[in-house]
């Protein structure tokens, strides 16, 4: 018993100070927003757009990426002959539609989802219960979901929670492709979730389908069944850009971050 009490006075406070303090360092192995470093890439060069395993890039006129579609690996970057294509640091990454995704690679800047209206923020601002809801995921969603509950990131702090039952949730929040055996399931959580409730997809599968685009026995996320309110990319997304999302979502970020 002493030696616990011991141990906790030696290591101190663990929960990081994000928000209140800048977003803690990401590791070199980060690998967040895909852009075009360099700008002299001929036009018709169709390398990157031919290595994309899910259609992420496509040149319209310019050279656009489906940050929904991404699944954050390196296949682009390695197979542009000028290497200009690069991952940036940039881990805001979420968004309230589906077509704010879709973003030029010759920009660095960051997603930012705008805030729910004033009523919804006012019934969801100081306490959100979730209940997660793993559509046919791999579990590397649902893992840095669970990261959030752990004492460095401490998401209950916010008001955030997950919940083990729909019907004491506020809202859904999908991990998945949603597969054809997960469709039924996924229809009756959301009916049995009390109105007004909130939809949130994470991660590529959840949002457009990832590696399953067009599967037959895949649904291409839960857009196509459920009406979605937030957005949040990546093949995992990092738990920052996870808890950067839903704390936009709530209005609680400080103006300018």
């Amino acid at each position: 018993m002493w030696r616990a009490i011991v141990a906790r006075l030696v290591q101190g406070h663990r929960t990081i100070k994000y928000p209140r303090k800048p977003a803690p360092p990401l590791s070199d192995r980060f690998r967040g927003r895909p852009i075009l470093a360099d700008l002299s890439c001929p036009s018709g060069c169709q390398a990157c757009i031919e290595a994309c395993p899910v259609g992420a890039i496509r040149q319209d006129p310019r050279l656009m990426v489906d940050l929904g579609r991404c699944l954050f690996c390196l296949d682009c970057a390695l197979a542009c002959p000028r290497g200009a294509i690069a991952h940036s640091a940039e881990y805001r990454l979420s968004a309230r539609a589906r077509e704010d995704l879709v973003a030029p690679m010759a920009e660095d800047g960051a997603l930012k989802a705008a805030a729910l209206e004033r009523r919804m923020r006012g019934l969801f601002g100081r306490s959100l219960k979730l209940r997660q809801v793993s559509a046919g995921g791999c579990n590397a969603c649902e893992a840095d979901v669970n990261v959030l509950g752990t004492i460095g990131w401490d998401l209950g702090r916010f008001g955030i929670q997950m919940v083990a039952s729909p019907r004491h949730a506020d809202g859904l929040l999908i991990t998945g492709p949603v597969t054809r055996n997960m469709e039924l399931a996924l229809r009756k959580t959301y009916d049995a979730v009390p109105e007004p409730k909130l939809v949130i997809v994470v991660g590529s599968c959840a949002v457009a389908g990832g590696p399953f685009i067009g599967h037959a026995e895949a649904n291409d996320g839960a857009g196509n069944l459920l009406p979605v309110d937030l957005y949040i990319p990546g093949c995992p997304p990092h738990p920052l850009t996870i808890l950067d999302g839903l704390l936009r979502l709530l209005g609680r970020l400080p103006r300018g971050a």
